[in-house]
């Protein structure tokens, strides 16, 4: 295994060609497909970082955007002439074949994974590289995420996915955790070493890639870990049924997910589906049972007082006018997901024999 040691300390000074080679390489993968309204923002937090931009380097993996995402990124290469912009084409459109795609042509010590849809802290980088250098036995570090709408739905949709009974106390989803080691983390940092031992990201699944490879790198013996002072935030979905289809795709991967990893699995993954096989259990009995009513009316009944009792403590100081619309928020979280879940096991009910991990070309 690699060791923290082996990425070269951060010189004091961040400025002079012979000082900034003294600074690891760092590769900023970035995976989109149809980001033209946020591309700009999201490259903008990266070509903003206090890390020397001599020693950055940027690829963007477009998974064949229908939108102007293309344009705006080659606009880009004139606003930020000091840092080193590749675009590569993804043709498979999906985020593992990007992030392949895109290692295949890194050059960096350190690999940091940004999203489209997100923006990075101005010391993203320079954090990221400190606890690689200096935490010892540290190979991949990700911090909080702050999720941010910018309309009334999207905030609502952000609250949501920010509170524990919406996404099950996922650490990196809540903004004020402290600083631990964790099972998976967003917009990670990983050196390359680890990334070469581990090999590439699993291309059959189109969500959930990244807790797929995250819980590769624990069977390694791998620390991942979450740094509270390692900030990002990432724009919410604008709409519910953009949120439906969001957590419908990420329960549905996920059985193919814990097909190949069954141990990764966690207790509070399995709560939304259960709920929803409890509910579709209790409609189908409706017409053949009558006292089923009464049990339906109960589960939906303690649903909706949870629901309502997390909305009020989830809701903080000049958030009250999103409470009316958060339970509806949860309910699409947990229904949507647990759904998926159950539509993969049905679709994916022959997955359980076979190969567990699809074979893939090495990373070069």
């Amino acid at each position: 295994m690699s060791t923290a040691g082996e990425i070269r300390t951060i010189s004091n000074t961040s400025s002079g060609t012979e000082e900034a080679t003294a600074y690891p390489l760092v590769s900023v993968l970035m995976p989109v497909r149809n980001e033209a309204a946020f591309i700009a923002r999201s490259m903008g937090s990266v070509a903003s970082q206090d890390y020397p931009h001599q020693r950055i380097e940027v690829l963007i993996a477009d998974g064949c955007s229908t939108d102007a995402t293309r344009a705006v990124v080659e606009s880009l290469r004139q606003t930020y002439p000091d840092v080193s912009l590749t675009v590569l084409d993804n043709p498979e459109k999906i985020v593992a074949t990007a992030l392949n795609t895109a290692l295949r042509q890194a050059k960096g010590e350190v690999i940091v994974r940004v999203d489209g849809h997100c923006q990075i802290a101005v010391d993203y980088l320079s954090r990221c590289v400190e606890h690689l250098s200096h935490d010892d036995g540290v190979e991949a570090v990700g911090g909080p995420v702050e999720t941010i709408g910018e309309s009334y739905v999207a905030r609502v949709i952000a609250l949501a996915m920010s509170s524990w009974f919406g996404v099950g106390g996922s650490a990196f989803r809540l903004a004020n955790s402290s600083t631990q080691f964790t099972d998976t983390v967003a917009f990670p940092a990983y050196t390359r070493r680890l990334i070469d031992r581990a090999g590439p990201f699993d291309e059959e699944l189109v969500r959930n890639q990244d807790d797929e490879y995250n819980y590769r790198l624990r069977k390694l013996g791998v620390k991942i870990l979450l740094a509270a002072d390692v900030r990002s935030c990432y724009y919410s979905r604008a709409t519910l049924p953009g949120l439906c289809s969001q957590y419908f795709q990420y329960g549905y991967w996920k059985v193919r997910v814990m097909q190949k990893h069954p141990r990764q699995m966690r207790l509070r993954q399995f709560a939304p589906p259960l709920f929803v096989a409890a509910l579709l259990s209790v409609a189908v009995l409706l017409p053949i049972i009558s006292a089923a009513r009464y049990l339906a009316i109960a589960m939906a009944g303690a649903y909706a007082l949870t629901s309502i009792v997390a909305a009020i403590l989830s809701v903080k100081k000049q958030q009250w006018r999103l409470l009316p619309l958060l339970p509806i928020a949860f309910v699409i979280l947990h229904v949507a997901y647990g759904l998926g879940f159950l539509i993969g096991l049905a679709k994916f009910w022959n997955r359980w024999w076979g190969p567990k991990v699809v074979a893939l070309p090495a990373v070069q």
